[in-house]
């Protein structure tokens, strides 16, 4: 199959308010998604609270307008055949505000989609708290997300599509604890919603801050989808999440060369035209939605991280894109999105691939102040003591604590000329001679090279290059994905404990 359309950062730098995009209505956004005439309605009525002589007659207004009972829209349907959960809110009913009917009704979904192992889409639209049932009200958002969260521990997909608006209590809850969350182009997405900070500060949000192209640019969401095009994504990333395991690949079989000198495959890594990340995912994966950033305000493009459909493996892959690298080093957030990946496998229970290649972490001030020792660290504990079958590769450069970073698993990959060392070899020279002048003499002698890792036991595979990954790309890319996909196909055939004690028994004895 061809991959389905990714979640992208319009071009556009800001979006304002006149050019905010319409609201289709709740129901309208559920047709649109699932397949036609699937959905089944799980709403039953529910009692509202005394909020004051007014109320009733706010309600109906409310569902005339809108044709609904409640601003929360819950139920099911089939998504390419598969049954999905869904929940929806309507704007024109309250401006889609939860009370404490409409957050029963969201946690009896959850709970419900949960019991019956179901994936739930959401799909928000809200200016959060009904204010006309106030901290009663408010209190309810914790019960929603002990639901969400129950969900989750159930290892069951939960994705999210913010639709204009979405701001204060909701977005603050249930619509920021997806593990893939996009929004409508243009759409306003914040914590504050514009006219509340306008009476309390006495000033508007600069232009752009709360949109959802600026949220995607800034790692907070995962990207921008047209509601046409939410369809064929959500099929896409439950395809990933929720399809058998099928490992298709097999072991390499060819000869490599273990008189070739340390320093000609540090050259062969630095060539322009070697393949990376990119290639790798383009002739390797039948399926990629990309996620962006930490979740929590920060983005590093250094570091590619998605759901994937590798070689017949549903996985999380996380990889260094020297592609990127050649414009920014690989900082601590770079890490720091990495560790969201780690995470995301762990709560997915699904096989994670790390892909090692980079001329090194961040040199600078601000990885310093940013913490980029401790994000190395807590990258190899994480890895180390994962609980989910783990394959890294190492596919090019492979210099200092960025790369061992993205090291440890349970089996390691290594191209021919990959390489991992300490320093790259001409700092290596610096610190030993003063200088670079003896940089292949210290690659030689740091045991850098791809046969070297294999004597320490650091790599169980070399995949040959013939002669050279850049000579040829595609053919190199499908070597190394599918000595990864036998490899997993291993992992996942052996007992959890038995996996675990291996991968720690691997380190533990290496000298």
């Amino acid at each position: 199959m061809t991959p389905a359309p990714s979640p992208t950062v319009a071009p556009s730098p800001t979006v304002d308010r006149a050019s905010r995009p319409p609201r289709p209505h709740a129901l309208d956004v559920l047709a649109t998604v699932l397949d036609p005439g699937s959905f089944q309605s799980w709403d039953v009525p529910m009692s509202e609270p005394d909020a004051g002589p007014d109320y009733p007659d706010q309600l109906a207004r409310a569902s005339q307008k809108s044709g609904l009972d409640e601003s929360v829209v819950t139920g099911e349907g089939r998504l390419d055949g598969r049954r999905v959960a869904v929940a929806a809110t309507e704007f024109s009913f309250l401006a889609g505000s939860i009370g404490s009917a409409a957050s029963e009704r969201l946690t009896l979904a959850f709970e419900r989609a949960t019991a019956e192992g179901l994936a739930l889409l959401a799909s928000p639209s809200s200016g959060g708290t009904r204010m006309q049932e106030g901290t009663p009200a408010f209190v309810q958002m914790v019960k929603i997300g002990q639901a969400v969260a129950a969900h989750r521990r159930a290892g069951l997909p939960y994705l999210v599509y913010l639709r204009h608006p979405t701001t204060g209590g909701v977005l603050a809850s249930w619509g920021s604890l997806g593990h893939l969350t996009v929004a409508e182009p243009g759409a306003l997405i914040g914590f504050l919603g514009p006219r509340v900070r306008e009476i309390i500060k006495g000033e508007s949000f600069p232009e752009g801050v709360q949109t959802a192209e600026n949220l995607t640019r800034r790692g907070i969401i995962d990207g921008i989808v047209p509601l046409p095009e939410l369809r064929s994504v959500a099929i896409a990333a439950l395809e990933v999440l929720m399809s058998p395991q099928e490992p298709v690949g097999e072991h390499s079989d060819g000869s490599v060369d273990d008189a070739r000198p340390a320093w000609s495959s540090v050259e062969a890594t630095r060539r322009p035209d070697r393949p990376g990340l990119r290639e790798l995912l383009t002739h390797a994966t039948t399926t990629f939605i990309p996620l962006r950033g930490t979740g929590s305000g920060e983005s590093d493009l250094t570091v590619i991280l998605g759901l994937a459909r590798f070689c017949g493996v549903s996985c999380v892959l996380v990889g260094q894109d020297r592609q990127a690298q050649e414009d920014s080093s690989l900082g601590p957030a770079a890490l720091r999105v990495a560790q969201r990946g780690f995470a995301l496998a762990q709560e997915l229970d699904l096989p994670l691939i790390t892909v090692i290649d980079t001329p090194g972490a961040d040199l600078s001030t601000e990885s310093e102040n940013g913490g980029m020792a401790g994000e190395i660290a807590r990258c190899l504990a994480s890895l180390a003591t994962v609980e989910v079958p783990v394959v890294s590769i190492i596919l090019g450069e492979g210099t200092g604590g960025g790369a061992l970073a993205f090291l440890p698993a349970d089996r390691t990959v290594c191209a021919e000329n990959g390489w991992i060392a300490p320093l790259p070899p001409e700092g290596a020279s610096a610190i030993v001679y003063r200088d670079d002048s003896k940089a292949a003499q210290m690659a030689e002698s740091h045991h850098i090279r791809a046969v070297d890792l294999v004597a320490m036991g650091a790599v169980d595979e070399i995949v040959p290059e013939r002669p050279d990954a850049a000579e040829e790309p595609e053919q190199f890319c499908r070597r190394i994905a599918g000595a990864t996909a036998a490899h997993l196909r291993d992992l996942l055939a052996q007992p959890r404990d038995e996996r675990l004690a291996a991968r720690q028994d691997r380190y533990r004895r290496m000298r």
